[in-house]
C-alpha cells in the first residue's frame, strides 16, 4: 500500500509539473499534431522524457471527458454517453501504442524504468473508470433502454461490450472489495513488467563462447559466420559466440554434432528465468497466479480460467480440456512413433545413448533427410527475406487486390524498420504497414503484430490504421542476405495474417475494429495465412535462389510437400503441453507452498509426457501468460483457432487458393468485421458450416 501511495504522489508531482511548465508540453511531439506523412508518429522527435508527461496528459483528458459525461443533466443515451466514453482515450491510446511499441522492440533501461513507473498508474486509472458507480449508472441507463432507443446492431455491440466490461471489472462489488481489487490490479501490473524485464535480461545475458572450430562441426557456414561476427562485436577475437536468439539457437540444435553444445544451449534456453539469480521469475509467477486467483474469487468465479474464458469462444475450461485432451492423445502417439524412428538412426550411427530433449532437432533433421531426402539447408538459399516478404505482399494482392508501396519518407524508430503504404485495388488508402525483422539487444524474443493507430470512424472521417510486424529473424551476414528457415518463413506469413486483420478492418468504433476480438478468434487470420507460404503455386512466386535467381525447382517443392506432416507429433505435443500447463496455473489453487518446478513435473507425469519433449515454454519464461493478461488461460487459442483455419483453408483448396470470390467473402465476413458480431457467427457467415476438430487433426497429419 505504501508503494501505491508513493507512486500516486509521484504522479501528482508530474501532473503539477506539467501544469506549471507550458514549455514541456509545447515541446512534446506526443502532445502536438503529427506533421508527418499520413500523420505517422514522429519517432525522430520523440525522446524517453516525453512519455510520462504525455501519459499524464492523456489520463487527465480522459478523466475530464468522463466527468463531463457524469455531469451531463440530459437523459443518458448512446451519443452523449457511449460515444464520448469511446473517444475519451484518444490521446492516451496514441501515447500507449507508441510507447509500448517502442519499449517492446527497442527497449532501453530508461524506457524500462518508465514502464515500471507508468504501468501501475495506468492500471489504477482504468480501475477508477470501470469502478466508477456514477459513470456506470449512465451506462446502465443506456443499456436498459437500448431497444427503446432503436440502436443499430453495431451500437448495441459496443454498448454491451462496455456494460460487460464494467461488470467484469467488479462494479457490483462492495467498496471494500473494490479497494482490494484495485490493489490487486496494480500489483499484477508491476509483476508483469518485472517478469518481462527479467526474461529480456536472461535472454540477452547468456553467451556460449566456443574457442575451438572443431566443436562447430556440422554447422552451416552462415551460422558459423554469424557466431564469429557476434564474437567480434563482443571482442573475444578468434572465437565464436552463440546466443539464445532463435537464429543462433535453432541451427545449433539442428546441426551441431557436438552434443554438449546442443545441451548447453538448450538448457540455457528452457531455464531462462529459473536460475535462482536476480532475474529469477519463480516468486513472481506465484505472486501473479495467487493474485489472479484472488481476483477471480472476488468476482465470483471458482478460478481465473473461468473468469477469463467467459468472454472467449471456448467459454469455459471444460471445453478447452475437451479439445486439448483429444489433441494430446493423437499428438503423443505420433511423437512416440517419431522418437522410435530417430532412435533407430541413433543406433545405426552408434550414438551410444538414448535420445534426449536437446537431441530431438538434431535427429529430426537426419530423419527428414532419410525419409524425404530433404535437408532444410537446401531450402534456405531460396528464402531470402526480401523475397519472402514480397511473396506475402503478392499473395495479399492476388487474394484481395491490395498493394504495398515503400514509403521512404516515413519516420521510423530504428534504421532497420521499413514502412509501406497499403492501397486497395481502386487506389484508395488502406493504411500503413511497418516491418522490423531482425534481433537486437533491446527487442524481446519472438514475433508479434501491433498497432501505432487503430482504425475507426470519427466525425465522419475514416481514420485508417498504422500496423506493424516485429520479429527476430536471421540477419544478413558478410554480403549474404538474410536467408530464412522454413519456420521463419511461416512466422513471417503468420504475423502478416495478423497485419491484414488490422489493416483491412472497417469498424465504426476502435473498440470493435481490427484485432480487438477474442484471443481464440484473433489467431484465425494469422494461422490461415501460413498455408499460402508453402503452397507450390506461391513458392514459385517468391522462392528464388539468392545467388542465381533460379526459381525453386519442382523436385525441391515435391520434397517439401511430401514432408508436410513431418515432426508434427513433436510440434503439436510441445504446443498442447504448454497450453495444458497454462490451464494448470489458472485452474489450480496456488499457495505459498506451491513449487514451480514441482507443478511442472506433476503436469508432465499426469500427461504421461515423454522426457524427450518438454513444454514449448516453461513457466519462468512463459511470456505469453505472465508478462500480461492477454494469453493467460488462453494459450490454447492457437489450437482452438487452428480448428477454424484448417476448416477455412479446405474451402480455399476446394475453390482455388486464389479464388477471388472466396477471398472476398473471407475479407468481408472476417477481416473487415473486427468484433462487430459474435466470432462464431462471423465464421459461419463465411464458411456456412461449423468447424470440427477433425480438420485440425488432418491439418497436422495426426489422423
Amino acid at each position: 500500500m505504501k508503494k501505491i501511495l508513493l507512486i500516486l504522489s509521484f504522479a501528482m508531482m508530474l501532473i503539477n509539473s506539467c501544469k506549471n511548465s507550458k514549455e514541456d508540453n509545447s515541446d512534446n511531439p506526443l502532445l502536438s499534431e503529427f506533421r508527418t506523412p499520413f500523420a505517422l508518429p514522429p519517432f525522430h522527435k520523440i525522446k524517453a522524457s516525453h512519455f510520462i508527461p504525455a501519459f499524464q496528459q492523456g489520463m487527465k483528458e480522459q478523466n475530464d471527458i468522463i466527468q463531463t459525461i457524469i455531469n451531463n443533466k440530459e437523459k443518458p443515451d448512446f451519443e452523449n454517453t457511449i460515444v464520448p466514453l469511446e473517444n475519451s482515450s484518444n490521446l492516451l491510446n496514441q501515447v500507449s501504442f507508441i510507447f509500448y511499441g517502442i519499449e517492446n522492440a527497442e527497449s532501453t533501461k530508461e524506457l524500462q524504468q518508465i514502464n515500471q513507473e507508468i504501468s501501475p498508474l495506468l492500471a489504477q486509472h482504468e480501475d477508477n473508470i470501470f469502478l466508477n458507480s456514477l459513470l456506470f449508472e449512465k451506462i446502465k441507463s443506456v443499456f436498459e433502454n437500448r431497444e427503446k432507443d432503436n440502436l443499430n446492431s453495431i451500437q448495441i455491440r459496443l454498448l454491451e461490450k462496455y456494460y460487460k466490461k464494467f461488470i467484469r471489472a467488479g462494479i457490483w462489488l462492495p467498496e471494500e472489495s473494490k479497494t482490494r481489487l484495485k490493489e490487486i490490479n496494480t500489483q499484477l501490473t508491476e509483476y508483469y513488467v518485472l517478469f518481462g524485464n527479467n526474461l529480456l535480461k536472461e535472454t540477452n545475458s547468456f553467451r556460449l563462447i566456443i574457442e575451438e572450430e572443431e566443436k562447430l562441426k556440422g554447422l552451416p557456414e552462415t551460422v558459423k559466420t554469424a557466431a564469429k561476427n557476434t564474437a567480434t562485436a563482443d571482442s573475444p577475437e578468434g572465437k565464436w559466440i552463440f546466443t539464445l536468439q532463435k537464429p543462433s539457437l535453432i541451427p545449433v540444435l539442428q546441426y551441431a554434432e557436438d552434443r554438449e553444445i546442443r545441451k548447453n544451449l538448450y538448457q540455457a534456453y528452457i531455464n531462462r528465468g529459473n536460475n535462482n539469480n536476480e532475474n529469477d521469475n519463480k516468486k513472481i509467477i506465484l505472486s501473479i497466479t495467487k493474485l489472479r486467483q484472488e481476483k477471480a474469487e472476488l468476482l465470483g468465479y471458482p478460478h481465473f480460467a473461468d473468469f477469463k474464458l467467459q468472454e472467449m469462444m471456448a467459454e469455459n475450461a471444460e471445453n478447452i480440456y475437451h479439445l486439448l485432451n483429444n489433441i494430446w492423445k493423437a499428438s503423443l502417439s505420433h511423437s512416440k512413433a517419431e522418437l522410435a524412428e530417430m532412435q533407430e538412426i541413433a543406433e545405426k550411427e552408434n550414438y551410444g545413448d538414448q535420445i534426449a530433449a536437446w537431441d530431438w532437432w538434431y535427429f529430426a533433421e537426419k530423419l527428414r533427410k532419410e525419409k524425404y531426402d530433404l535437408d532444410e539447408k537446401e531450402l534456405k538459399p531460396y528464402f531470402q527475406l526480401e523475397n519472402v516478404r514480397d511473396g506475402a505482399f503478392r499473395v495479399a494482392n492476388q487474394l484481395f487486390g491490395i498493394s504495398f508501396t515503400p514509403l521512404e519518407e516515413a519516420p521510423v524508430y530504428h534504421p532497420e524498420v521499413k514502412a509501406y503504404e497499403v492501397k486497395d485495388q481502386d487506389g484508395s488508402h488502406i493504411g500503413i504497414f511497418y516491418t522490423d525483422y531482425f534481433p537486437r539487444p533491446g527487442k524481446r524474443a519472438g514475433a508479434w503484430m501491433g498497432l501505432f493507430r487503430e482504425q475507426k470512424v470519427e466525425n465522419g472521417i475514416d481514420i485508417r490504421p498504422v500496423v506493424y510486424n516485429v520479429a527476430n529473424f536471421t540477419r544478413p551476414e558478410d554480403g549474404i542476405p538474410a536467408l530464412l528457415s522454413l519456420e521463419e518463413v511461416r512466422t513471417l506469413y503468420h504475423e502478416f495474417g495478423h497485419a491484414l486483420h488490422g489493416l483491412l478492418t472497417k469498424g465504426a468504433y476502435a473498440s470493435l475494429s481490427g484485432v480487438n476480438v477474442a484471443t481464440d478468434f484473433v489467431e484465425l487470420p494469422s494461422q490461415l495465412m501460413e498455408h499460402w507460404a508453402t503452397e507450390p503455386e506461391v513458392l514459385k512466386m517468391y522462392a528464388r535462389h539468392y545467388r542465381t535467381g533460379e526459381i525453386i525447382p519442382d523436385e525441391l517443392i515435391e520434397k517439401l510437400t511430401n514432408a508436410t506432416f513431418f515432426n508434427q507429433g513433436f510440434q503439436t505435443t510441445e504446443l498442447a503441453a504448454a497450453a495444458l500447463l497454462d490451464m494448470e496455473w489458472h485452474t489450480t489453487h496456488i499457495t505459498e507452498k506451491t513449487n514451480v518446478d514441482s507443478l511442472e513435473k506433476e503436469v508432465k507425469e499426469n500427461l504421461n509426457m515423454i522426457p524427450e519433449i518438454t513444454f514449448r515454454y516453461h513457466s519462468a519464461n512463459f511470456n505469453h501468460i505472465f508478462s500480461n493478461e492477454g494469453y493467460a488461460a488462453g494459450y490454447y487459442s492457437y489450437l482452438w483457432a487452428e480448428v477454424l483455419e484448417a476448416d477455412a483453408f479446405e474451402l480455399f483448396k476446394e475453390k482455388g487458393i486464389f479464388d477471388r470470390q472466396t477471398a472476398t467473402s473471407y475479407r468481408q465476413h472476417i477481416l473487415e468485421k473486427g468484433d462487430s458480431e459474435e466470432p462464431m457467427k462471423l465464421y459461419m457467415q463465411f464458411r456456412k458450416k461449423e468447424p470440427d476438430v477433425e480438420s485440425l487433426l488432418k491439418n497436422r497429419g495426426l489422423k
